[in-house]
C-alpha cells in the first residue's frame, strides 16, 4: 500500500502507574478502620463530622485530631446510573454512583450502589455497606453499598486480622484511550516499518519536524516530506539513577535529546553502548535498529542510539536546537 494514500493509523493506548500515598495521622486510622470493617469520620471545629475524614479543619485550618465512628448504613443524597461499567470500576454490571450520607455523618461519601436496576435507585434510599471479602486498608474495602430492603450478601471467608496500622496505600492509575494519528504522523509511522525516518518541512519557516506535524510557529501542516538520517548529535541529556516500577533498564542509563541530521528539532531516546558518564553534549550517535522481523509501525523499531566514534559536533551547530 502506498503510505502517502493509506488511511490514518489508529490504535488503543494504555497509560498506567501505581500511585503510592503516605496516609498520615487521619487517613491512616481511616484506612485501618476500613480494614477492620469500621468507618471513621473527623469532627471539625464547627461540630460537623466529615466522611471521608478531613485532615485539616476548613474553618481554623488546624490539623484535625478528633476521629469519630459512624454507622455502616446511610441515605442516598443524589445519584446517577452507570449502564456500561468501565474496567476497574467497583462493579462489572450496571450500578448507581451515589453520594451517601452515612448515619452519624454530616457529609456525603461517593461510592457505588448495587441496586440491580435504575428503577430502584432514588434520592432518600436507605443503603448499607457491603464489605469486601479480604479487606486490606483501602477505600475498596467497601465493595459497594446495597439497598437495606434487599437481602444481605451471603457471608464470605475473610482474611486473618492484621495488627499493624495502615500507613500507605497503593492505587493503580490507568488511562485507556484510542489514538488516531494524523495523516502526517501515519506516514511517519509507516515509514518506520520500512526502516526510514520521515520528517516534514514547514512551508513557511522551512524547519523540518520529526515526526511531521503542524508547525507550532506558523500554524500550518508540514506537507513536504523529508527523509532524515538515522544519526545525529546529542543536544541535552539526563542520567537516570533512580529505579522505579516498570523500568526496563538497570540504572544508571541515559535518555537524551538527539538532533538527527536533516531535522530541526531533536527527538528523545536512549543512549547505550558506552558508560553513562561518557555521554556528553555534542556526542555523535547513530540509531541501532532492532531485527527487521521485529519492525512494526512504532518508534520502538529503534532500540537505542549508540556513539559513532566521530568527533563531537561543535556547540554552535546545535545551540539553536536546545
Amino acid at each position: 500500500m502506498d503510505i502517502a494514500s493509506a488511511p490514518p493509523l489508529s490504535a488503543p493506548m494504555v497509560i498506567g502507574f501505581d500511585y503510592t500515598r503516605s496516609l498520615g495521622p487521619v487517613l491512616g486510622p481511616f484506612m485501618t478502620g476500613l480494614r477492620e470493617r469500621r468507618v471513621l469520620g473527623s469532627r471539625t471545629s464547627d461540630g460537623r463530622i466529615h466522611v471521608p475524614p478531613l485532615e485539616y479543619d476548613p474553618v481554623t485550618h488546624a490539623p484535625v485530631t478528633d476521629l469519630v465512628g459512624v454507622l455502616p448504613t446511610g441515605t442516598v443524597v443524589t445519584w446517577t446510573w452507570t449502564r456500561r461499567p468501565l474496567e476497574g470500576q467497583p462493579l462489572a454490571h450496571p450500578f448507581g454512583w451515589a453520594l451517601i450520607r452515612l448515619d452519624g455523618a454530616d457529609t456525603a461519601l461517593l461510592h457505588a450502589v448495587d441496586a440491580g436496576e435504575p428503577g430502584r435507585m432514588r434520592t432518600g434510599m436507605r443503603v448499607r455497606v457491603r464489605w469486601a471479602a479480604d479487606p486490606v486498608g483501602h477505600i475498596r474495602d467497601i465493595e459497594c453499598f446495597e439497598p437495606i430492603d434487599a437481602p444481605p450478601a451471603p457471608p464470605r471467608e475473610t482474611s486473618p486480622a492484621q495488627d499493624a496500622p495502615v500507613t500507605t496505600i497503593v492505587t493503580p492509575i490507568v488511562l485507556r484511550y484510542r489514538h488516531t494519528a494524523s495523516e502526517q504522523e501515519s506516514r511517519y509511522l509507516r515509514a518506520l516499518a520500512e526502516g526510514r525516518l520521515l520528517g516534514g518541512r514547514c512551508p513557511a519557516c522551512r524547519k523540518v519536524y520529526l515526526p511531521p506535524r503542524v508547525c507550532p510557529a506558523d500554524g500550518v501542516p508540514t506537507e513536504e516530506e523529508v527523509v532524515v538520517a538515522d544519526r545525529g548529535t546529542v543536544t541535552t541529556f539526563c542520567v537516570v539513577n533512580v529505579p522505579f516500577a516498570g523500568q526496563r533498564l538497570d540504572p544508571p542509563y541515559v535518555v537524551a535529546q538527539v538532533l538527527l541530521d536533516g531535522a530541526d528539532i531533536p527527538l528523545s531516546h536512549l543512549i547505550l553502548g558506552c558508560p553513562a558518564d561518557e555521554v556528553r553534549m555534542g556526542m555523535r550517535v547513530a540509531a541501532v535498529w532492532r531485527e527487521r522481523a521485529q519492525w512494526t509501525v512504532t518508534p520502538e523499531n529503534i532500540a537505542h542510539f549508540a556513539p559513532t566514534g566521530e568527533p563531537d559536533a561543535p556547540y554552535e551547530s546545535f545551540a539553536d536546537h536546545l
